[in-house]
């Protein structure tokens, strides 16, 4: 038998196949649906449905817990963006990162105006006030969470 959580997630994945890749979800209502309590909705979306696995989610507090699942549409430009999403870990240096981006932009990925723009995002300078290892852990998630943006 399935465990709950495969369960939860192939409900998500069908209502996502059935719609235009892009749903609105309330944690309570799916809680009580399969009879759980709102959190394993949490675990589910957060370990079936992150960047990595190509989909942007995003989660409003209040009226339930509205939470808004997309699957990315992926071009080669897509493709190129989420094998570096994929590769990329949960720690990058502002070199790294930097790095990324000077590809991001002669590949023509990105425009130089926004490398521009993730460059200064990931930049120590903004992130000096978060203590290492986590500024280099939150670099990468800032990082991951542009790089999706770009292919919603």
């Amino acid at each position: 038998m399935a465990k709950l959580s495969d369960i939860i997630e192939d409900f998500i994945k069908q209502l996502i196949i059935n719609t235009d890749g892009t749903i609105e979800i309330q944690r309570n209502e799916l809680a009580i649906k399969f009879n759980c309590v709102p959190s394993q909705i949490n675990y589910v979306i957060g370990t079936r449905f992150s960047t990595e696995k190509g989909y942007y989610v995003e989660s409003r507090r209040g009226g339930g817990g509205n939470i808004k699942i997309q699957r990315v549409n992926i071009t080669h430009e897509g493709n190129y963006l989420m094998h570096t999403i994929s590769s990329m870990g949960n720690s990058i240096s502002q070199q790294t990162a930097h790095a990324f981006i000077t590809n991001f932009i002669d590949y023509d990925v990105i425009s130089i105006r926004e490398g521009l723009i993730m460059r200064a995002a990931v930049s120590d300078k903004i992130l000096r006030a978060i203590p290492f290892p986590n500024r280099d852990e939150i670099r990468a998630a800032l990082m991951k969470n542009m790089l999706m943006s770009l292919l919603v």
